[in-house]
């Protein structure tokens, strides 16, 4: 024989939402049944609306049903009906899950970003560089033109001595002069100490 369908309502004999949740207070599983048969379609859509993903909407369905089982002794008939305390259950528990996927993906993104940046001595090597660079740019402003060219053949293109000779047409001598001139007073301007 088939069971009877109702729609718009429930069954004469059979007791309201409110009572049952009272009931699921008191343990009673077959009343939880019930409880169950009656809201999983309203709180799953509930859930839905806000998550839209099916499966993580069947995951917060499940766990508000557990949580109206462990919380049902916290129900207050006078604060609203039975299907509103539910449906608020699963709303917040729904917003809850977004807040915390939305949180898990923040922390991602900032890791990410902690992983492309530079550690702090690549940074601050890079700076000494630079500003070794500058000071060694403006202490060599300081040597004579002859001095500055010699220096910069030198060391800078890697010239021999006689290399920087020809390059300046001046003799050997006078381009060792200059370069150890000029090295002296980089030297003195950089503050190196012998």
């Amino acid at each position: 024989m088939k069971e009877a369908v109702h729609i718009g309502g429930r069954p004469a004999d059979e007791p309201d939402l409110e009572e049952l949740v009272g009931r699921v207070a008191l343990g009673d599983e077959k009343a939880f049944t019930s409880v169950y048969d009656a809201v999983a379609g309203p709180v799953f859509g509930t859930v839905r609306a806000v998550l839209r993903d099916r499966a993580q909407s069947e995951e917060v369905a499940q766990e508000i049903l557990v949580e109206v089982w462990r919380t049902a002794p916290r129900f207050r008939p006078d604060r609203g009906t039975a299907i509103n305390w539910i449906l608020t259950l699963a709303h917040r528990r729904a917003i809850d899950r977004v807040r915390s996927a939305d949180a898990a993906a923040a922390r991602d993104r900032r890791a990410a970003l902690l992983d492309h940046t530079p550690e702090y001595d690549q940074v601050s090597e890079q700076v000494e560089a630079r500003l070794e660079r500058e000071q060694v740019r403006r202490c060599l402003r300081t040597l004579t033109e002859i001095q500055q060219q010699a220096v910069t053949l030198a060391y800078y293109r890697g010239l021999t001595y006689r290399q920087v000779a020809e390059a300046l047409a001046v003799p050997l001598g006078t381009v060792k002069t200059r370069l150890r001139d000029g090295l002296i007073r980089l030297r003195d301007c950089l503050g190196v100490t012998a």
